[in-house]
């Protein structure tokens, strides 16, 4: 069963990521209304007799969505049952289930009622939570967190203060990429990385505000993820699950930005544009995961006081510790 669970887990997971990059090509293509004011009818027809791209976009994302959400309630049943005993595991179960219910009435409102731009936008945000819920699960049934002896992992409060505030802000990020969508911003600016590179004037409308202020906090994410790789490199590179957390979060944060500004380049070039939201996807991801293993920081240290094992901070044994990490 336990096997089976596995690559249920699997399933489900890439089902996900399948639901968020679809969501992002139905506004992308502006295909929200591909089946009119109805839902989840298509016209209010079973079988649509008038087939366009727009209907089949936003047709196909209602099924991934439908099934996405079937397979979310199985496994959050089934992760319940077979390791309800981990501390995480109902939490993320219900957690993964309530969000893509929730993705999915929000969806609904959109095309049965308008709702503005700033409401729509959460719309990403809200399914980028069940994703990565799910994927924690995902982690949790494959025992990721014992192959890197995640039980012995102490984080310091000044990695506990960055992991905690980029996930956050990450969130920001998200909202404000999703807004920059919905309100038609992309291409309003015609140059990157400023609105227009030989100008340094402010932004004169609302769209200009919406397309520069996320670049400003995308660059702003970018900035602190590569100094708290930095710190990882410099003193947690014996810990690997923080010091490849945060690699592959650098990584990830470039890819998206870089993707941001071809996205301007190529004149929104849709593949770009998707891999631009698959980027951010797998960074929220890996940033989840960093804040499970946090959450657990304080039962692992009570855990080693409790033990006969020496102390561990920053990945060494308190009785070897040198002051290398300056204080803050």
């Amino acid at each position: 069963m336990k096997s089976s669970l596995k690559w249920f887990a699997v399933l489900t997971t890439i089902v996900m990521l399948f639901i968020l990059l679809g969501g992002a090509l139905v506004t992308k293509t502006d295909s929200g209304m591909g089946c009119g004011r109805s839902w989840p009818l298509c016209n209010g027809q079973l079988f649509p007799d008038k087939i366009t791209l727009e209907l089949i976009i936003e047709l196909s994302h209602r099924l991934v969505s439908g099934t996405g959400g079937f397979l979310v309630l199985m496994l959050s049943y089934l992760s319940w049952r077979k390791i309800g005993h981990i501390r995480e595991a109902r939490f993320l179960s219900v957690l993964s289930f309530s969000f893509l219910l929730l993705q999915g009435l929000i969806g609904a409102a959109a095309v049965l009622w308008s709702q503005s731009d700033f409401i729509l936008a959460l719309h990403f945000g809200i399914s980028l939570i069940s994703f990565a819920s799910v994927l924690l699960l995902t982690l949790l049934i494959f025992e990721v967190d014992k192959k890197f002896e995640a039980e012995k992992l102490i984080v310091d409060k000044r990695m506990k203060f960055h992991i905690i505030g980029v996930l956050i802000f990450s969130l920001i990020v998200v909202y404000t990429g999703a807004l920059v969508r919905h309100t038609e911003s992309s291409l309003i600016c015609k140059d990157w990385p400023l609105c227009v590179n030989d100008s340094l004037a402010l932004p004169s409308n609302l769209y200009e505000w919406v397309q520069m202020g996320h670049r400003a906090i995308a660059g702003t994410i970018f900035i602190w993820v590569s100094y708290v790789t930095y710190i990882a490199h410099k003193y947690y590179k014996n810990q690997k699950v923080l010091y490849g957390g945060w690699i592959t979060a650098f990584i990830l944060v470039f890819l998206q930005v870089t993707a941001g500004a071809f996205i301007i380049i190529s004149r929104q070039n849709l593949y770009i544009a998707l891999a631009h939201a698959l980027f951010i996807a797998c960074f929220f991801g890996v940033m989840s995961y960093l804040m499970l293993l946090t959450s657990r920081s304080k039962k692992n240290a009570l855990a080693k006081q409790k033990g006969s094992s020496p102390h561990i901070v920053n990945g060494q044994d308190e009785q070897d510790i040198t002051p290398t990490i300056p204080a803050r």
